[in-house]
C-alpha cells in the first residue's frame, strides 16, 4: 500500500516536484533560467519529513545555488540569524506548530515564509496568527503556503508516501488484529492525504479502479471523495488554473490501481537476482542512498586496546548515476562484469593520457604546461580536457565496486543465488532437485529469516497446505535454524482466511536457467571473485499485480478485475442527478 503506480503521465512526477521545491524555495515565485544575478542568501528550516522529500531530488550544490546557506532541523538548537530570511517546510502538527510560534516569539529570523507539506487547519493557522499578534512580527510573516507535496520520489516512474513513521501504515499496521475502527481511519487518511497530494503535483485527476472489500476500497473510495469536493469548489479547487495547464484539455488521464498486498504475500518475500532488488534486499538502502560499513582488513588490534571501528560511507544512486540507470534492473553477475569491463576501459583512457604527457616531456608538470602547448598537440589536450569525465568515471567505478563487493558477500555467505533459484522452482511449480527440509536444515544456506522466507513462499504457494505431521517436521526444522514462528502462525491463519488453499497465486513458469557455476565472470585480475556463484539467467515474470495492470489498461474481461470498483472524480454525481430530474419532470409534462 506504500507505493502507487499510474501509468505514463507519472514520469513527469520527478521533474514536476522537483519545480515545485524549487518555486518554494525561491519565496513562491517561479525561478527564471538562465538569471545571471545573485540568488537572495536564505536558510532552510525542515522538519525530518521535509527533509525525506527535499534530500532525493536536490543536492546540497543545487540548494547552494538556489540561495541556501543553511539547512537546519526545525527540532534542533539553531541560533538567530535575524538578518536573513528563512523558508520553513513541514508537516502542521501540533508540535512543529508550537516551535514555529517559539521562533516567531524569539525573533529568529528577519522574514518567515511557512511551507507546509499537506494542508494546514484553520486552527492551526489561527494558532500562527496569535502567536505572530503576540511577538508584534505579523509583518515578518511575509507567505503562508500549503505545498501538497507529502510524497517521495525516488524515480522518474516510482514513488513512496513515507519514510517517517511508515510502520504506522504497514502491512502490519493495517492488518493488526487488534486494530481499532479510529485506527484505522486514521491508517486510510494518511494514505488519502499522500496520494491525493501526488494528484495535485501531477496536476492530472485519475481514474480510479481498486478490489473490493479490501483496504484499497476505502482509500478510493476516499480519495475519490476528496478529488470531489475539490473539484466542485471552482474557486479554490487545486486542478484549474496553472496547476494544469495544457492538461486540462488533455484526453490523457492517469489510471490509478488500488491493489490489496493481500492478493501476492509471495513476491516480497522473494529473494532476488536483480541488483536494485539486492542492494535494496541486502544493504542499508533508503531514499536512493546505500551506507556500507568498510573493512578494515585483516590488521589486527594490539593486545588490550579497543577493537577499531569499521568506517561507514554513504552512497547516493541517483538518476544521473548513468550506471545505476543501465543496469539497475540486470542480473548480478552481469553487473559485475559490467563494473569491470568500466574499469579496464578506464584503465585504457588513464594510460593513453600517461602515455601522451612522456611523449610530449612534460611527465610530472602541472597542468598548466599543458594547455601552453601549441596546436600540433591537440590530442593531448582533447586527453586532458576529458580529465573531468573521467574523474567522474572512476568515481562511479569504486562507487559501484563497492557496493556489488558489498552484495556479492552476501550472496555467496547467504548462498542468495541457491534460494532465488529454489524459490523460483516453488513459485512456478518446477521439480525440485532438493528437499525443502534439506534446505532449511543446512546450516550454511542463508539466516534463519531468509529460511523462514523460503518456507512462506512454500507455503503459500502450495494448492495444498502441507499435513499437520509435515508441518511439525517443518516447524521443528525452522526452529532448530534459529526462526521465529511468528510470521508462519499469520500465514497459517490468513491462508485459512482467503481459502487460499484452493486457489493459489499463478506466476506463470518463471523458472531461471542456470549457465553453470562462474569460476570467472570476468578477466584474470577481477575484484570480483565469483566462484561458486550461480550464472542464473532471469524469465519474464508475469506476477499478478502486471496482470491486474494489464487486464485494467486493456479493459480485458478477466476473473481476477472484472469486479474491480471504478471510480471517477470528473464524473459529478450531482450534476447526474438534476439532468435525470430534470428529464422525470419533462416526462411527467408530455403525458400530462
Amino acid at each position: 500500500m506504500r507505493r502507487a503506480s499510474v501509468a505514463t503521465l507519472v514520469a513527469k512526477i520527478r521533474n514536476k516536484e522537483k519545480l515545485a521545491l524549487k518555486r518554494m524555495l525561491n519565496f513562491n515565485v517561479p525561478p527564471v533560467k538562465n538569471s545571471t544575478g545573485e540568488p537572495v542568501w536564505k536558510v532552510l528550516i525542515y522538519d525530518r519529513f521535509g527533509q525525506d522529500i527535499i534530500s532525493p531530488l536536490l543536492s546540497v550544490k543545487e540548494l547552494r545555488d538556489m540561495g541556501i546557506t543553511l539547512h537546519l532541523l526545525l527540532h534542533s538548537d539553531r541560533d538567530a540569524i535575524p538578518d536573513v530570511p528563512a523558508v520553513y517546510f513541514v508537516m502542521p502538527t501540533e508540535e512543529n506548530i508550537d516551535r514555529m510560534c517559539q521562533d516567531l516569539r524569539n525573533q529568529l529570523y528577519e522574514s518567515y515564509y511557512l511551507n507546509f507539506i499537506s494542508a494546514i487547519s484553520r486552527s492551526k493557522l489561527e494558532d500562527i496568527a496569535n502567536a505572530a499578534i503576540g511577538a508584534n512580527a505579523v509583518t515578518q510573516v511575509a507567505k503562508v503556503f500549503d505545498q501538497y507535496l507529502n510524497f517521495i520520489t525516488l524515480e522518474d516512474d516510482m514513488f513512496v508516501l513515507c519514510n517517517q513513521n511508515k510502520e504506522l501504515v504497514s502491512y502490519r499496521a493495517i492488518n493488526r488484529p487488534d486494530i481499532t475502527d479510529t485506527e484505522m481511519e486514521t491508517i486510510m487518511d494518511t494514505i488519502v492525504d499522500s496520494l491525493f497530494c501526488f494528484f495535485v503535483t501531477l496536476g492530472a485527476i485519475p481514474i480510479i479502479r481498486c478490489s473490493r472489500g479490501t483496504a484499497a476500497e476505502m482509500v478510493a473510495v476516499k480519495l475519490d471523495k476528496k478529488l470531489r469536493e475539490n473539484l466542485r469548489d471552482a474557486r479554490n479547487s487545486l486542478f484549474t488554473g496553472d496547476t494544469l495547464g495544457a492538461g486540462q484539455f488533455s484526453f490523457q488521464r492517469p489510471l490509478l490501481v488500488l491493489v490489496d498486498r493481500n492478493i501476492d504475500l509471495a513476491t516480497p518475500l522473494h529473494h532476488t537476482w536483480t541488483y536494485q532488488a539486492l542492494v535494496h534486499d541486502v544493504l542499508d538502502f533508503h531514499l536512493n542512498r546505500v551506507n556500507l560499513e568498510e573493512s578494515t582488513g585483516t590488521e589486527s588490534s594490539p593486545a588490550g586496546a579497543r577493537p577499531k571501528k569499521k568506517n561507514k560511507k554513504s552512497y547516493d544512486l541517483t538518476m544521473s548515476d548513468k550506471f545505476w540507470q543501465k543496469h539497475k534492473g540486470s542480473p548480478f553477475p552481469e553487473v559485475a562484469e559490467s563494473v569491470q569491463q568500466e574499469l579496464e576501459s578506464y584503465r585504457a583512457q588513464e594510460d593513453e593520457v600517461k602515455r601522451l604527457k612522456s611523449i610530449m616531456g612534460i611527465e610530472g608538470e602541472d597542468e598548466g604546461a599543458i594547455s601552453m602547448l601549441s596546436d600540433n598537440t591537440a590530442k593531448l589536450t582533447s586527453a586532458v580536457s576529458s580529465l573531468p569525465e573521467l574523474l567522474e568515471k572512476k568515481r562511479l567505478i569504486d562507487l559501484h565496486t563497492n557496493v556489488a563487493t558489498a552484495v556479492l558477500e552476501h550472496i555467496k555467505s547467504r548462498k542468495l543465488d541457491v534460494y532465488f533459484e529454489y524459490e523460483e522452482k516453488i513459485m512456478s511449480k518446477s521439480t525440485l532437485d532438493k528437499s525443502l527440509l534439506d534446505m532449511i536444515s543446512d546450516p550454511d544456506a542463508g539466516t534463519p529469516e531468509d529460511k523462514m522466507r523460503l518456507f512462506l513462499i512454500y507455503y503459500i504457494s502450495s494448492a495444498q497446505a502441507p499435513s499437520e505431521i509435515d508441518l511439525e517436521q517443518y516447524k521443528k526444522a525452522l526452529t532448530d535454524a534459529g526462526c521465529n514462528l511468528a510470521p508462519l502462525s499469520y500465514i497459517k491463519q490468513w491462508k485459512a482466511f482467503t481459502k487460499m488453499a484452493s486457489a493459489p497465486t499463478s506466476y506463470g513458469n518463471t523458472t531461471p536457467k542456470p549457465l553453470g557455476l562462474l569460476s570467472r565472470v570476468m578477466n584474470t585480475g577481477s575484484q570480483f571473485v565469483m566462484e561458486g556463484v550461480k550464472n542464473l539467467v532471469l524469465k519474464q515474470q508475469n506476477l499478478p499485480v502486471t496482470r491486474i495492470l494489464d487486464n485494467l489498461m486493456e479493459l480485458k474481461s478477466n476473473p481476477e478485475t472484472d469486479d474491480y470498483r471504478y471510480f471517477d472524480p470528473k464524473m459529478l454525481r450531482g450534476k447526474f442527478f438534476i439532468v435525470v430530474l430534470l428529464f422525470e419532470v419533462l416526462l411527467v409534462s408530455v403525458l400530462n
